[in-house]
């Protein structure tokens, strides 16, 4: 599997999906929907796809001594792999946002969501959706990308829509906490984000292998 990861690495990946992983930077920006960052990381992903689809890269894939659930495994992984590479920078912006941030006046009147614990589980579900919508709508094909990929559009930003109007609903206003208020609550959230996350993924994943095992390439 190092191998195979290795190619996806060097071969498959669009240097577009790892610029991209800046985008979890946009953690830092004050009025403006934190989320959007993780969709943009998506974005980058989906540009490397087109990329390896047009390099006929399934096609060099299934060829390679490896099984076919190797091959989707490799895609999973790489995809994985950037979505925690963007994660680290949104962890890192959420961190000093806590702490250092925690009291500048730019997001204390911010009205949109705040850098937080739950923001971070906001961005997992975006993730475990992309690997749900996309990635599992990519494989029944191994080919045809656009149609799953505005599917995801439509249910990523419905998903941001209802994110950022949850803290103005009286009696919800904790999820918006900054620093390290609420801090049991915001932990909470952000385990059942990376529950979801994990979940989706690994539903996908396996419906992923089973349509790829059925197509004829």
């Amino acid at each position: 599997m190092r191998d195979i990861l290795r190619k996806e690495l060097k071969l498959s990946a669009s240097p577009l999906a790892y610029f991209f992983i800046l985008f979890g930077l946009m953690f830092f920006l004050p009025g403006y929907p934190v989320l959007c960052g993780a969709f943009f990381v998506t974005l980058g992903l989906y540009q490397s796809f087109q990329y390896a689809r047009e390099a006929n890269d399934i096609e060099f894939s299934a060829l390679l001594p490896v099984a076919k659930q190797d091959v989707v495994k490799g895609k999973f992984m790489f995809v994985c792999l950037i979505e925690g590479c963007s994660l680290l920078l949104m962890l890192v912006a959420v961190l000093l946002r806590m702490t250092l941030l925690a009291d500048a006046p730019v997001y204390r009147t911010n009205a949109l969501m705040n850098a937080n614990l739950f923001a971070l589980a906001g961005a997992l579900l975006i993730f475990g959706l992309f690997n749900l919508i996309f990635l599992g709508g990519f494989f029944k094909t191994a080919y045809n990308m656009g149609r799953p990929f505005i599917v995801f559009i439509i249910v990523v930003f419905l998903l941001i829509f209802a994110l950022e109007a949850l803290h103005h609903i009286p009696g919800l206003e904790a999820v918006n906490a900054f620093g390290f208020d609420r801090f049991g609550l915001q932990l909470a959230l952000l385990l059942i984000g990376l529950a979801a996350f994990l979940v989706l993924t690994l539903l996908s994943y396996r419906a992923a292998c089973r349509r790829f095992e059925k197509i004829d390439l």
